[in-house]
């Protein structure tokens, strides 16, 4: 069976750079969560009900291995598989690609949590949007 997988192109703006005009760092990770929002959105989710019955995805791990740098204006590809799925958590793999170079690659962790903080159970509905 297929990972689910959802392709997003970007570009770089200026305001994500640093003083030497790379995008900076930090930004990988938000890249990141709008790959997870969006390949959730592909698949029939939805975050705002998710948070309306009080649940949440919460990062609890995150990696990152940066191999080329980016500049503003660069038109980016970025591809985020989800490659796990348990009673509470989701694991995601990123390639972040400029044509055929791989910029960065990274993994998340995300846990299924509630407004406490408290880990819970993903509903078996979602379970089915974010791909088991």
């Amino acid at each position: 069976m297929q990972k689910p997988s959802h392709e997003l192109a970007i570009r770089v703006r200026y305001s994500e750079t640093d003083a030497m005009g790379y995008l900076h760092h930090s930004n990988h990770a938000i890249y990141f969560e709008m790959g997870r929002t969006e390949l959730f959105r592909a698949q029939g989710g939805n975050y705002r009900r998710m948070e309306e019955l009080g649940l949440f995805f919460v990062v609890v791990q995150l990696d990152i291995k940066f191999r080329l740098p980016a500049r503003y204006d660069d038109e980016l590809t970025l591809l985020t598989t989800l490659d796990q799925t348990g009673a509470v958590k989701l694991v995601h793999s990123y390639r972040l690609m400029r044509g055929q170079e791989l910029i960065a690659e990274a993994n998340t962790t995300l846990a299924c949590a509630d407004a406490n903080g408290q880990v819970q159970m993903i509903p078996d509905d979602l379970h089915t949007q974010t791909g088991q």
